[in-house]
C-alpha cells in the first residue's frame, strides 16, 4: 500500500503548498506543527454531517498542538454554501479572538472547503488555511488548485477568489463511509481529468471499474494520485485561469446550469456528467470526435452510476442559465470540447443552438417515452 506520499504544488513556479496521501491521520499532528501551530489558534470548519463522523479526532490531534482549537459546524448541503453562512464563520472567529495569524482548516467535502477557504482569504484580509478534503470529489477536484467561493442567489461560485492553501491532507481511507452515491458523484471529475488530458489514464479506470467501484483502498490511493497529478499540471501553468486551466470545465457549463435548475437536487458530479456529455455530443456535431467516440464516451458514465440523461426540466430554461457563466468572454461563452479521449480545447463558436440541441439529447421527456 503506497503511504505517506507527497506531491508539492508550485504558484509561479514557486514551491506554494503539499498535498499528503495517506491512510489514517497519524501524520497530521506532525504536519500541523511544520506549519508553527504550536502559536496559533486553530478554527475546524465543517459540515453537519462530517462533524458526526471525523470531527472530534481532528479537533483533539489539532488541541494537541495549537495555542487554542475550535470548531465551527454548519448544516451540511449546496444550499448552504453562500454568504449567510459566510457571516456567521466571520462572527464567530471575532468572537473567538482569531487574529491574522492562526489558522483554519477545512474538513469536509466540496462545500466546506470552497466555504472555509473564501472566508479565509477575506477574514482580516487573509489567513491561512488547510484543507483535509472527506470526500472523492474534493479529494480529487476542488481541494487543489486554490479556486475558494461560495453561491450567490443559487448562481454557482458567482463569488470567490483564488488562494491557496498550506497544505492539502487527503486520508484516504475517509471514503470508506462515504454513501456510494456521493462517490460516484466525485467519480465524475476523475473521469474528466482523463478525458481532458490523459487517454491512458481514461483507459486505467475503464480497466479498474470493478476495483473502483468496490473501493479498493490501494487502487482509490492511485487513482486520486493520478487525478490530482492531472490536475497539478494544469494549475501550475495557469493559476488564476487565463488560459489552460478552463479545460478543468469540461462539462460544468451546462452542468451548472442543469444543477441550478434542479435546486441542487442532483449531486455536483450527476450535473458533471450530464454537462460531458452534453459537451461531448457538441463535440461530434462539430465533427471533432466521431459518432462512435461520442456513443463510446457517453456509454462510458454508466457503469460508475452517473447519468446521461435528465427528467424534468425545461430546455430552454438551462440554455439560459448558462448565459450567467462565470466563463463567458465578450458575450460568449468559453465552452470546452473534446478533440479526442485526452485531447480537450477551448471553443468560442459554439452557438445557442449547439447548446439547445445538446440540452435536447440528455433530455428525457417522459411524455414523449410514453408515446
Amino acid at each position: 500500500m503506497i503511504m505517506a506520499q507527497r506531491m508539492e504544488i508550485t504558484y509561479h513556479k514557486k514551491p506554494c503548498y503539499d498535498i499528503v496521501f495517506t491512510q489514517d491521520f497519524e501524520e497530521l499532528r506532525e504536519e500541523l506543527k511544520e506549519l508553527g501551530c504550536e502559536n496559533r489558534k486553530l478554527c475546524i470548519v465543517t459540515d453537519s454531517t462530517v462533524e458526526t463522523l471525523y470531527c472530534k479526532e481532528v479537533l483533539a490531534i489539532a488541541g494537541s498542538v495549537s495555542k487554542k482549537s475550535v470548531s465551527f459546524v454548519f448544516p451540511a448541503g449546496e444550499e448552504n454554501k453562500n454568504l449567510d453562512t459566510v457571516k456567521k464563520l466571520y462572527t464567530f472567529l471575532i468572537e473567538e479572538g482569531f487574529e491574522r495569524t492562526d489558522m483554519l482548516v477545512a474538513l469536509g467535502g466540496g462545500v466546506v472547503g470552497d466555504l472555509t477557504g473564501y472566508t479565509a482569504a477575506t477574514y482580516l484580509r487573509g489567513v491561512d488555511f488547510i484543507q483535509i478534503p472527506t470526500t472523492l470529489l474534493s479529494q480529487c477536484d476542488s481541494s487543489i488548485g486554490g479556486k475558494t467561493g461560495v453561491d450567490f442567489d443559487g448562481y454557482k461560485n458567482m463569488v470567490g477568489a483564488f488562494y491557496m492553501p498550506k497544505l492539502v491532507y487527503m486520508n484516504v481511507s475517509l471514503l470508506k463511509t462515504l454513501e456510494d452515491r456521493q462517490f460516484f458523484s466525485g467519480f465524475a471529475e476523475v473521469m474528466k481529468h482523463g478525458l481532458i488530458k490523459d487517454s491512458i489514464f481514461y483507459e486505467w479506470l475503464l480497466e479498474n471499474m470493478y476495483e473502483i467501484c468496490e473501493k479498493d483502498p490501494d487502487i482509490l490511493e492511485e487513482m486520486i494520485m493520478k487525478s490530482c497529478q492531472i490536475k497539478k499540471l494544469v494549475v501550475e501553468k495557469d493559476p488564476t485561469e487565463k488560459g489552460e486551466r478552463a479545460l478543468l470545465n469540461f462539462g460544468h457549463t451546462i452542468g451548472h446550469a442543469i444543477e441550478k435548475a434542479k435546486n441542487f437536487k442532483l449531486l455536483h458530479g450527476e450535473c458533471v456528467a450530464l454537462g460531458a456529455v452534453a459537451a461531448a455530443y457538441i463535440s461530434w456535431k462539430h465533427e471533432l470526435l466521431s459518432m462512435d467516440e461520442y456513443y463510446e464516451i457517453r456509454d462510458m458514465f454508466v457503469p460508475f452510476h452517473l447519468p446521461i440523461s435528465v427528467e424534468e426540466i425545461e430546455p430552454e430554461e438551462i440554455l439560459k442559465l448558462t448565459k450567467s457563466d462565470k466563463k463567458m468572454a465578450e458575450g460568449r461563452i468559453k465552452f470546452v470540447l473534446l478533440k479526442k479521449v485526452g485531447k480537450a480545447v477551448i471553443d468560442t463558436t459554439v452557438s445557442d443552438e449547439d447548446m439547445l440541441n445538446a440540452i435536447n439529447e440528455i433530455y428525457f421527456d417522459e411524455k414523449d417515452a410514453a408515446e
